[in-house]
């Protein structure tokens, strides 16, 4: 097995802070599994969502910038999220978005017994829910709307386009462990053996370059066993000539980011201690958690934070 376990999370960029809530939430059915707030920038929120226990593969997590410019979907840029779920859930699904107002473009498949339903989030975040015969991803959040058969299942693929896909697919198949499994079009699929979650090369050599902003992708962040483990996988980039980052604290994983040659960013993210660090899986997600370096300027933190949804 190799030391990199799929993906971690995927972090992107919001404005609206309720309206991401209410979607994520209620229409999708995920759980907010962490308060907290940008490490780098305190003042702004990182909203963690995911299954029950906050697992890795399952997360999903936002900066909301109030006021910020909107984004722009292009390559050196991860700008697809796809969703797992069931193949016999996709009338249950268009009728749920619908009765909802949320726009979407009709089902197509992609590969063999993959049907995909693309959609975005109020901030025009690209989002897929890809239906599939052969869901093997057990990453579930609970939603009192949502039959346990219709449930969201983990993140299913992440979309980078590039101008080459072999600059990046060097990265995930050397580094990373990754192999290409498949191919349509200009799209080149990777798969982790042994692990959910499919990364998919999309390459638009004619397409703008992204930028970011409101309703765009930061980053990508793939799972990894252990500090021990990062700091060699650190040190291999850094023989290769990239330059990742230090070893980073993030208090529910320690963490390197790098941009990868095809010009997306990538972090490693150790999978312990986890979401359940500092709350029990029965209250995560339902008080602001912060590092100990920001615990002593709490009160003045949460006068500069806006008021949280509530929360059932």
């Amino acid at each position: 097995m190799h030391s990199v376990k799929g993906i971690h999370h995927v972090s992107a960029i919001i404005s609206d802070l309720y309206k991401n809530f209410s979607f994520f939430t209620g229409i999708l059915g995920l759980k907010l599994v962490k308060q907290t707030v940008n490490f780098d920038n305190p003042e702004v929120y990182h909203l963690y969502y995911g299954d029950e226990a906050g697992t890795p593969g399952s997360l999903i997590t936002f900066f909301p910038y109030s006021n910020l410019p909107q984004g722009r979907h292009g390559k050196k840029m991860m700008n697809t999220l796809g969703l797992s779920l069931s193949a016999g859930s996709l009338d249950f699904w268009l009728e749920r978005l619908e009765n909802r107002s949320v726009m979407y473009k009709p089902p197509v498949e992609r590969f063999r017994g993959e049907i995909v339903v693309y959609l975005e989030d109020p901030d025009g975040l690209g989002l897929e829910l890809v239906f599939t015969e052969n869901l093997k991803n057990p990453l579930q959040a609970v939603h009192p709307d949502i039959p346990e058969a219709f449930r969201i299942g983990g993140i299913f693929h992440a979309e980078l386009w590039v101008d080459r896909f072999e600059l990046t697919a060097g990265i995930l198949s050397e580094y990373l462990g990754y192999e290409l499994t498949g191919s349509t079009g200009n799209r080149f699929r990777f798969k982790l053996q042994g692990c959910p979650g499919f990364i998919d090369i999309l390459e638009t050599p004619e397409s703008l370059r992204g930028l970011n902003g409101s309703g765009t992708f930061h980053h990508i962040a793939f799972a990894v066993e252990g500090e021990n483990t990062l700091g060699r996988i650190r040190e291999k980039l850094l023989d290769a000539g990239i330059n990742p980052t230090e070893i980073l604290n993030r208090k529910y994983f320690k963490s390197v980011y790098f941009r990868e040659p095809g010009g997306v960013l990538f972090e490693l993210a150790t999978i312990d201690p986890g979401m359940t660090l500092d709350e029990n899986p029965q209250n995560l997600g339902k008080s602001l958690q912060l590092p100990p370096w920001l615990e002593t300027g709490r009160e003045e933190l949460m006068k500069k934070l806006p008021p949280f949804p509530h929360i059932l």
